[in-house]
């Protein structure tokens, strides 16, 4: 459902794309109830995010402390900022190889170089309004690169779940798996029970009890066992030496025009992945809650956010899809909940510091592997492999170079060969025609005339029909989204005319397949009509049931048996 703009705002014009949805909230009036729920999800996410934050700054390969930091800067300035009404910012899976990579060479302040640069591009990026561009990545290229950051992060825990002693990490994963099989010897049987009963808890807990902290509670028990029975393993303590109890001074590091050319590629792969990430983030909080972000809004925090992150003592940030999930599934109305995590994160740190140095490394490690195997998307991988086979070449290609070369070659290489796949694609269709996905209410007043035109007081009560024109395919489905959303509708019954679409990728199949689940749950039907025999059998092959009717006339009789 659209969601309305106050009239101040729209009196701004183009700066309207930039206001707060903070500004937004409280311009629509806030009351005491919508207060006492965003307290309550706030509490709710910094629970969850408190070790979360560590257990990711540590697999980036600094202290576990500047994962809070950036928690409690970067989470405030998002929500404060941001465009997005349910955004909760952090540290993310997303940048542990390139923060691992950058430390590993440049050393912290070379990496708060390059996390201030990618904050400016942020920045710039969505006051050129590039918002909606970054949204045109195609499925298989997120999917592929967002599997080989999952299988990057797990390997590098390997070490601390199996309590091996290392001198020397390599940063790639052949050469970690290597050290790790030239460590064997060294193996603590006792760091491998924590790893295991660490997680073992978490997923009996969220079993369970889904809404309790299952990370916090599993982390306390796999210390409390720790400590009681002595394991000679290593703790946050033993390798860190604790952590503070309060945010550091700022601070603004030096660099040199070489070091800044040296460091332009990596502040370009936190900028690129800061700006994807944040922005899939936001596109599924709008289909969990049905409002819209400000997305070229949301880029300008999330430069902002990593600019005073990095200024104080942080590591890169952008918006957390898991930990956004559950401030929606907590309540949250508005971005005083991410506020009041931001802020909760820091009273933990304050209180929790002394007992913080006896977490096993090992329990943060079985933290890690849950975030690994949620980042993997296993089912989406499948389902791209059975589709279109350039589909499936474009996600092994990305999966692999995320492993073995780099995430910005990744990303570079998996963009440009969507675009070849593309034309390719394209030259194959007979019936392609140019411009985008076009949403068309046939009963509109102007619509053409001609066959198959219809008018409203034709159509049942209950029935709205629109027609998908073009090729469907990744650049065209936000348009797709967008439309649906501006319609503001909700009828029993929706059909979608598909006559004019002569192609469909795995990412307008996937934005379908998202659609109907959304309306599903809202008690509306839809029914395709006119399914042409290629689009046919990319949604057959992504496993899409979905109603099919031939023709208009067979798809109006059986929305009114729906209906009846």
């Amino acid at each position: 459902m659209a969601e309305t703009t106050v009239p101040s705002a729209s009196r701004l014009g183009s700066l309207a794309l930039f206001v707060p949805k903070l500004v937004t909230v409280f311009q629509e009036g806030y009351s005491l109830a919508a207060l006492k729920a965003d307290v309550f999800a706030g509490l709710t996410v910094a629970i969850v995010a408190m070790p979360l934050s560590m257990a990711l700054a540590i697999a980036s390969g600094v202290g576990p402390e500047r994962g809070l930091f950036t928690a409690v800067v970067a989470g405030f300035f998002i929500s404060a900022l941001g465009g997005s009404r349910h955004q909760i910012g952090g540290p993310t899976g997303a940048f542990v190889v390139v923060v691992f990579n950058v430390v590993a060479r440049f050393g912290y302040d070379g990496l708060v170089v390059a996390t201030l640069m990618a904050g400016i591009m942020l920045i710039a990026a969505g006051l050129a309004r590039l918002g909606t561009f970054i949204k045109y990545i195609p499925y298989p290229v997120v999917t592929g690169f967002t599997s080989g950051i999952a299988l990057i992060i797990f390997s590098s825990q390997v070490g601390d779940l199996l309590g091996l002693t290392l001198v020397h990490v390599p940063g790639d994963v052949l050469g970690k798996w290597q050290a790790y099989l030239a460590a064997l010897a060294t193996f603590r049987w006792q760091a491998l029970a924590i790893a295991a009963g660490t997680l073992a808890a978490i997923v009996a807990i969220r079993r369970a009890l889904p809404r309790v902290p299952a990370f916090l509670i599993a982390i306390a028990l796999g210390a409390g066992a720790c400590w009681a029975l002595g394991f000679p393993i290593q703790t946050i303590g033993t390798r860190f030496g604790g952590i503070p109890n309060m945010l550091p001074a700022p601070h603004w590091p030096s660099a040199s025009w070489s070091e800044l050319r040296d460091l332009f590629p990596s502040a370009f792969t936190i900028f690129l992945l800061g700006g994807i990430e944040s922005l899939l983030s936001a596109v599924v909080a709008d289909g969990m809650t049905g409002r819209r972000h400000r997305s070229n809004g949301e880029l300008v925090a999330q430069g902002i956010a990593n600019i005073a992150s990095a200024c104080m003592g942080g590591i890169p940030a952008t918006g957390a899809i898991a930990r956004t999930a559950t401030n929606i599934r907590a309540g949250a109305r508005s971005p005083v909940a991410g506020i009041v995590h931001a802020i909760g994160v820091l009273a933990m740190m304050m209180l929790l510091a002394p007992l913080v140095s006896f977490i096993p490394l090992a329990a943060l490690g079985a933290v890690l592997v849950v975030v690994c195997w949620n980042m993997a998307e296993f089912e989406a991988f499948r389902t791209i492999l059975r589709g279109p086979r350039g589909d499936m070449v474009l996600l092994l290609v990305t999966f692999a170079l995320t492993i073995l070369v780099d995430l910005s070659v990744a990303i570079g290489v998996g963009v440009v060969l969507a675009s070849f796949i593309f034309m390719h694609r394209m030259a194959r269709a007979v019936e392609a025609e140019t411009g985008v996905v076009l949403i068309e209410d046939d009963a509109e007043e102007g619509a053409p005339d001609g066959e198959g035109a219809l008018e409203r007081k034709s159509l049942p009560p209950g029935v709205e029909v629109f027609r998908l024109s073009g090729p469907f395919f990744f650049g065209a489905a936000a348009h797709f989204e967008k439309a649906l959303a501006e319609t503001g509708r909700r009828p029993r019954v929706i059909i979608l005319r598909m006559d004019e679409v002569p192609l469909i990728d795995t990412t307008g199949a996937m934005i379908l397949k998202k659609f109907f689940r959304a309306v599903r749950a809202g008690d509306t039907r839809v029914i395709l009509c006119g399914v042409k025999p290629g689009p046919a059998r990319v949604l057959k092959a992504m496993q899409i049931d979905i109603l099919q009717a031939a023709t208009l006339d067979a798809a109006l009789a059986m929305a009114r048996t729906l209906i009846a």
